[in-house]
């Protein structure tokens, strides 16, 4: 849950409360192609308990979105009716493509250069949504399956690196030297243990030093000295690995990590949709 603040220049999220609950549906998606009854009670516990906390909050506006897993579930209907049903949540699944635009929604909140182009990198457990973005607008995305779950579970098919590889190939050949954007909760942690200050891009070299750094450390003593939670002390890796594969590629050096993602590309549009057009005092947050 969040907060959006006017200022003159441009809007900011602010984050009222967070809530992490590693529900990890890709775990059976990725395997069997349908979440199991185990994963989806705990879905439903877990929204449960999510819309209680907006009650209390008094959250006017809400928005549910589910991802790469629950676009790829077998039985993603008979899942979404049941939770619903039980848990009062509706829960929408959005294309890979929503979800880039969701994300780079946040480009607006950010004290980022409005009139230079970016390719965002939203590494997340099921797909790796790129998003070449021309003075605030969505110029081209592209949204694959590769993550940092389905990495974890071997369940990603080599032609993907392929498509990347094109993907961003077209975009060199179009564009030249190109600047990157890192979001998601695995990049904003190892921008953490690098030390940069804000505003402050990552370096390449500097992902793979930690990536390395971190990968020295059991998965136990991850948790124990580096103080990592459980759900992110296994996914770092693979999603550093994704990160430095795509710069690669990109031919990219250096990558901006603004500490946004998903979650803030929601709360951002369903502001826009509801005040867009009205301009609030600082002193007058809106919450949703």
């Amino acid at each position: 849950m969040g907060e959006v603040i006017e200022r003159d220049d441009h809007p900011i999220i602010k984050k009222q409360t967070l809530v992490r609950v590693p529900i990890r549906l890709g775990e059976d998606v990725f395997d069997s192609g349908a979440i199991g009854p185990a994963k989806r009670d705990y879905l439903i516990k877990s929204l449960k308990a999510f819309r209680l906390l907006t009650e209390v909050y008094g959250v006017p506006y809400l928005r549910c979105c589910a991802t790469s897993a629950m676009r790829e579930a077998t039985n993603r209907d008979e899942v979404l009716a049941r939770v619903e049903m039980d848990s009062g949540v509706h829960i929408e699944t959005i294309a890979g493509k929503v979800e880039a635009d969701l994300i780079v929604n946040t480009f607006w909140t950010q004290d980022l250069l409005k009139d230079r182009s970016y390719l965002y990198i939203d590494v997340g457990g099921g797909s790796t949504e790129l998003t070449w973005l021309e003075k605030g607008r969505r110029a081209k995305s592209a949204s694959f399956k590769v993550g940092t779950v389905r990495m974890l579970k071997d369940k990603v098919n080599p032609e993907v690196w392929t498509d990347i590889r094109a993907f961003l190939e077209d975009l060199r050949k179009e564009h030249g030297q190109l600047m990157a954007i890192g979001t998601g909760g695995n990049i904003n942690r190892i921008f953490k243990e690098n030390g940069n200050l804000f505003g402050e891009p990552l370096t390449r070299s500097d992902i793979q030093r930690q990536r390395d750094r971190i990968n020295g450390y059991s998965f136990e003593d991850r948790i124990k000295l580096l103080r990592l939670r459980p759900d992110r002390a296994d996914v770092i890796i693979p999603a550093a690995d994704i990160f430095l594969r795509v710069m690669a590629d990109a031919e990219i050096e250096e990558i901006f990590v603004p500490k946004v993602g998903l979650a803030d590309g929601i709360i951002y549009d369903l502001y826009m949709k509801q005040y867009g057009h009205i301009r609030y005092p600082r002193s007058e947050p809106v919450t949703v």
